[in-house]
């Protein structure tokens, strides 16, 4: 009996964006121009039926049309009346909206006029002043374990872990210590959202740096994979939200606390320069990096990428908000007052207020994770030094261009971080 070939299976139709704007950003009273083209194994192809639509960022699409590919080009115009922005998505009709067959880009209009809608309580500082001057009552009883699977021959790793907010209440973390007798400068990262484990950061130990990673649960992060999993999905599957109806039960209290902390304890080791210390962050540590620097006046400077839990009241005026979206819904707890009178204290642009040291801050356009007018809403509130690195087309991630960056500006700026220091 004759062997049946199957045809072979057609490669996908690919739709790609291209913005008249370079930089993907306009002023309000612009136009934006999107031209949509079609692709198959590479080539033009024309006459594929695509679905559009565009908007700002988290809100109801303003509109969505079905449009056909031409060779030269589908034009779509868009604009926003007020600054904030606009995301356009298009997709083949007859596929699934496949991250390899559809387009993205996201554009900003005034982005630097984006004014947050956050208001910023009277009794902030004092709120947290006393909170850290509390935590500070509790001794830090610092552990470390060292790790000899993990350190090299130039750089020793410690599990550690030092108590928080009160007695028995402890934070764990990755620690990296040049092996060469020196006292050097040091940089503490702070974690993004989520419940995993952290490694050392070898690397930057070996440029001469004492480098600190933490977890903000309060369980230890070097522990087998599959506790973090079942942790994510049970008692901390909406660690964000625990506590939310009050601002001093709310989950990150101890959190923002234990930032400083973090700080009272890499500053206390005797191979660490006091006077060149930083903080680096993304996401949920974007926001905590900014934490560190508004509360703690020995940071020297941070380091943010994709910022959270920034202007997050935004959407109570139809305007996206930070992660965690708290208020996306406006019909659950959006609507509990109790927890609009928690977040002004807990809100990322509060304390960027605060930041009174420089920063590099980085980010793209095609986050969906956090949105970048939430973003450019915390930026915007920063008075202190800044350099802001835009990597436009990506999303939230971090690219090797931006690390390398961000590391080589946090380097310079303390200084000659090759050598044992004073």
């Amino acid at each position: 009996m004759p062997v049946q070939l199957q045809p072979p299976v057609p490669p996908p139709v690919v739709v790609e964006v291209k913005v008249s704007h370079a930089d993907w950003h306009y002023r309000v009273g612009d136009t934006a121009l999107f031209t949509l083209r079609t692709t198959q194994a590479g080539r033009p192809v024309a006459g594929v039926p695509l679905v559009v639509q565009y908007g700002a960022e988290r809100m109801r699409a303003q509109r969505v049309d079905t449009l056909v590919s031409t060779m030269a080009g589908v034009p779509v115009r868009a604009a926003l009346p007020e600054p904030g922005f606009l995301r356009l998505t298009a997709r083949p009709l007859a596929s699934s909206p496949a991250p390899e067959t559809s387009a993205m880009a996201t554009v900003g209009f005034s982005a630097e006029a984006i004014e947050a809608r956050v208001d910023n309580p009277s009794d902030f500082d004092a709120f947290w002043r006393e909170a850290v001057a509390a935590a500070r009552h509790v001794p830090l009883e610092p552990r470390l374990t060292e790790r000899p699977d993990l350190s090299t021959p130039d750089v020793l790793v410690y599990h550690v872990a030092f108590q928080n907010h009160k007695v028995g209440s402890r934070l764990y973390g990755m620690l990296s210590v040049p092996r060469r007798p020196g006292r050097y400068p040091a940089i503490l990262k702070v974690p993004g959202a989520g419940v995993r484990p952290y490694f050392p950061n070898v690397g930057l130990a070996r440029r001469g740096i004492v480098h600190l990673t933490i977890g903000i649960h309060g369980i230890p992060v070097d522990r087998d994979s599959l506790l973090y999993n079942e942790l994510r999905v049970t008692a901390l599957s909406a660690y964000n939200a625990i506590g939310v109806d009050d601002r001093d039960t709310y989950y990150y209290k101890r959190v923002f606390v234990g930032v400083v902390r973090a700080g009272d304890f890499l500053l206390s080791l005797p191979q660490v320069d006091t006077s060149r210390y930083a903080v680096e962050g993304g996401s949920q540590g974007g926001a905590l990096a900014l934490v560190a620097a508004a509360l703690d006046p020995r940071v020297k400077a941070i380091s943010v990428t994709h910022p959270a839990m920034g202007d997050q009241l935004a959407y109570r005026f139809g305007r996206a908000g930070g992660w965690p979206h708290l208020f996306q819904d406006t019909t659950r707890l959006a609507a509990k007052e109790l927890v609009a009178r928690t977040i002004p204290y807990y809100d990322a642009v509060n304390f960027a207020r605060r930041v009174r040291v420089p920063g590099i801050y980085s980010w793209g356009f095609n986050d969906l994770t956090v949105p970048p007018t939430a973003m450019y809403a915390i930026y915007n509130a920063v008075t202190a030094p800044s350099e802001l690195f835009v990597v436009k087309e990506i999303g939230h991630i971090r690219v090797p261009e931006q690390v390398r960056r961000m590391d080589d500006w946090l380097l310079r700026l303390l200084g000659d971080a090759s050598g044992p220091g004073r």
